[in-house]
């Protein structure tokens, strides 16, 4: 298994900056993530060279008192114990999306996993495929459903993750995994979130969700790196269920409201 560090850039093709501004890596390309994205390989020394704003190198353990091996005990545990609970609400919710949206029942999308490393995340369904006159995708707003509003409002939409966290791409407990693009636009303390695997909830899900600054979540983020125990994340766990159910954190319109990250003004 090749463990080489990475450095990842990511860049559109529409973006609004001329191609001799941007920042491009003399590098082989590692996986086409889907247009108009895609991941590159780089060795550290070239990440140095570049100035590059993302390269992880992990140096021994990032998690101070929490072992890797514990921590996936509890996570192969918690998901098989999840599944087995959530196995016939998941199989009603995935019968009412195929009712009501029809298929597909899953909505599958790449996110950024441990070292960045991209991976296929999966979520129920809320939204249609609805489009303009002229074929742009509408808001989320308009495209999301009223069970859709519910499931995300319920977060039962997060439940097909549990089967990310049996396959490994994803921990119980961990920072979120957000969108691919953001890549480029961390500073380097708060590209430390990809030290540790994404997770189903996390410190700045407990502490917010979707009412805190994106600097805030980073800070929780990077906080939950330097300090995970056992304790630690069975806390958030059980908070978790303690927000889900009296509805915490949570503005009317869901995670909908939340702006986009365009970058911090903290380096």
């Amino acid at each position: 298994m090749d463990r080489r560090p990475k450095c990842v850039e990511i860049f559109s093709r529409d973006t609004e900056r001329e191609p001799a501004q941007r920042t491009r890596h003399e590098v082989t390309p590692w996986a086409p993530v889907g247009p108009p994205y895609r991941v590159y390989w780089c060795r550290s020394a070239d990440a140095a060279r570049t100035n590059a704003k993302f390269a992880i190198e992990s140096k021994g353990k990032t998690m101070s008192d929490l072992s890797p091996v514990m921590k996936r005990m509890l996570d192969l545990t918690g998901a098989i114990l999840g599944l087995a609970v959530f196995g016939l609400p998941m199989t009603i919710v995935a019968g009412l999306i195929r009712l009501r949206m029809g298929l597909p029942v899953l909505y599958r999308v790449i996110r950024p996993g441990l070292h960045a490393q991209p991976f296929l995340l999966y979520k129920f369904r809320t939204m249609r495929d609805l489009v303009d006159a002229a074929g742009r995708s509408l808001s989320d707003k308009e495209r999301i459903t009223p069970l859709g509003r519910i499931l995300r409002k319920t977060s039962l939409d997060e439940l097909p993750q549990l089967i990310n966290v049996l396959k490994g791409d994803m921990s119980l407990v961990g920072p979120r995994p957000l969108k691919i693009e953001y890549l480029s636009l961390y500073t380097p303390q708060q590209a430390r979130r990809h030290q540790v695997k994404p997770g189903i909830t996390g410190l700045a899900q407990i502490k917010g969700r979707n009412t805190v600054s994106w600097d805030e979540r980073f800070a929780l983020d990077v906080w939950y790196v330097d300090h995970a125990t056992q304790l630690l994340d069975l806390r958030i766990l059980l908070q978790t269920v303690v927000n889900v159910l009296k509805r915490d954190s949570v503005s009317p319109d869901g995670d909908l409201d939340v702006p986009s990250f365009t970058g911090s003004l903290l380096e």
